[in-house]
Formats: structure tokens, C-alpha cells, sequence
């Protein structure tokens, strides 16, 4: 069994050595890691260059956003499980992903997902917010809730049937992605009650007004398309948040 992971990088020159560190402690030999990059300007392609001895496959070329890059991956990827890592992240141990390969071997999950730790931008052992997940049931998401997305591998036959993200999508694509892979009928789901990912404070959602208000309008078209509520769950969706920061 191997693991496919992708990490999309855009002009990060100041954060990604870190991502690839933490890729690198990794204790996990049946991995597949391709790094796709958005035609950064910075010195972020000198920096995946130090690291070409654990990369798979890399990249660097001009694209639409995010989730036109996160596709390009995608669609390179030839591992039984995918999951993404972002440029900004890393990984809370390094035996994180044998964990999550032992997991996968013993349950064979459509997809698995666990918890994640917001931390500070400059210091990565402050937690600012913990998002514990859980095990699923259909309602939750008509509750509002949903998995932390970097904690997420998708058995890759699965990713066939359902597609690729909806780059209409600005900011929202991840959210409608999960909705329409956890509403797949008979999806067999894992909740691994561990911590898989920490992830840096600031995500691009969040960085200005125009920014909240664009995601809001796109969680509930999401939410609406996939016949999981409208304004409700996104008012859920968000006061769910406030708890994390007390954990």
C-alpha cells in the first residue's frame, strides 16, 4: 500500500523548508510525495530543489489558484491513499503517517481523517486552537459540521468517482469537496483520534473582510448544491469554531 502526498507551494519561501523537514522525518517508506508550484517568484523553488531526493514529482509552472494546482496533483498522484499537506503546515510527529498507514492497512477506509492543531505563525509548539474531529454520522454535516480538510486521505478509487475540486470554487472548494465525498453513499469513513497536522495561524480565508464574506457566500452555495441546509448550517458551522479555542 502507498501513500500519495501533495503539497502545493505559492511564493512560501518562508514556511516550506519546514513543510519539507517535516515530510522528510517521516517514518513511512511506501510514500509517494509530489510538490506542485504555482510559478513562484521567490525563492520557494530553490528551496524544493534541496529537498529533490524525497520528492516523487515536482513542478513549478503559472496556474489558476489553489485548487486548479491541488488538481494537478491529482491527477499525478499513483498511491492507494492521497492526501494533501499545505505549504504552511506540518505534520505533529514524525510517525504521523506510519500511523496513518497502519490505520489504513488494518481498516481499509474509503477515507480517513482526524485532528489538527492551529499554532502560531512563527512558533509551531504555541497552540492557539484545537480542531478534535470525530466519528461520522450524516447529520453532522447538516449541523455544520466538518473534518479538518489537511488531516484527509481518500482512498484514490474513490477520488475517480467523485472527481476533482470545483476550481468555480474561490476559497470554498475544500468544504464542497468534503460534502460530496462524505454524502457518497455506503462511504466507509475512519476517525483516527490522533493529531495528524499542525497548521499555521492565518489561512487565506480569513486575511481580509472581502475574504470572509466570499467564503461565507461559497459554504452555503456548497452547502446548497449538496443538499446539506443554507444559512443554518453556516451560522452552526461557525459558532462549532468558538470551543476549539478553549480545548
Amino acid at each position: 500500500m502507498k501513500i500519495s502526498l501533495i503539497t502545493v507551494t505559492y511564493n512560501c519561501e518562508n514556511t516550506i523548508a519546514d513543510t519539507l523537514k517535516s515530510v522528510m522525518e517521516q517514518k513511512c517508506a511506501e510514500l509517494e510525495y509530489i510538490v506542485v508550484d504555482g510559478g513562484s517568484t521567490d525563492k520557494t523553488v530553490d528551496i524544493i530543489k534541496e529537498y529533490e531526493e524525497i520528492i516523487s514529482f515536482w513542478s513549478s509552472s503559472s496556474d489558476s489558484g489553489i485548487y486548479d494546482a491541488m488538481n494537478r496533483g491529482l491527477k499525478k498522484a499513483t498511491g492507494d491513499y492521497v492526501g494533501f499537506l499545505h505549504a504552511d503546515d506540518i505534520f505533529f510527529s514524525a510517525d504521523t503517517l506510519k500511523r496513518i498507514m497502519s490505520a489504513l492497512k488494518v481498516q481499509t477506509p474509503d477515507a480517513l481523517y482526524g485532528d489538527l492543531e492551529y499554532v502560531n505563525s512563527t512558533d509551531t509548539d504555541k497552540v492557539i486552537r484545537r480542531w478534535k474531529s470525530c466519528k461520522f454520522h450524516l447529520n453532522l454535516l447538516k449541523n455544520g459540521w466538518m473534518p479538518p480538510h489537511p488531516t484527509l486521505y481518500i482512498r484514490r478509487n474513490v477520488i475517480q468517482k467523485i472527481g476533482f475540486f470545483d476550481t468555480t470554487y474561490r476559497i470554498a472548494a475544500d468544504y464542497d469537496y468534503i460534502l460530496r465525498l462524505f454524502t457518497q453513499e455506503d462511504i466507509k469513513l475512519l476517525y483516527l483520534p490522533i493529531v495528524i497536522v499542525k497548521m499555521r495561524m492565518g489561512g487565506a480565508s480569513n486575511k481580509s473582510l472581502s475574504n470572509i464574506v466570499l467564503k461565507s457566500k461559497e459554504d452555503i452555495r456548497a452547502l446548497r448544491s449538496n443538499g446539506m441546509g443554507g444559512l443554518y448550517t453556516l451560522v452552526r458551522k461557525n459558532i462549532s469554531k468558538i470551543p476549539q479555542f478553549f480545548k
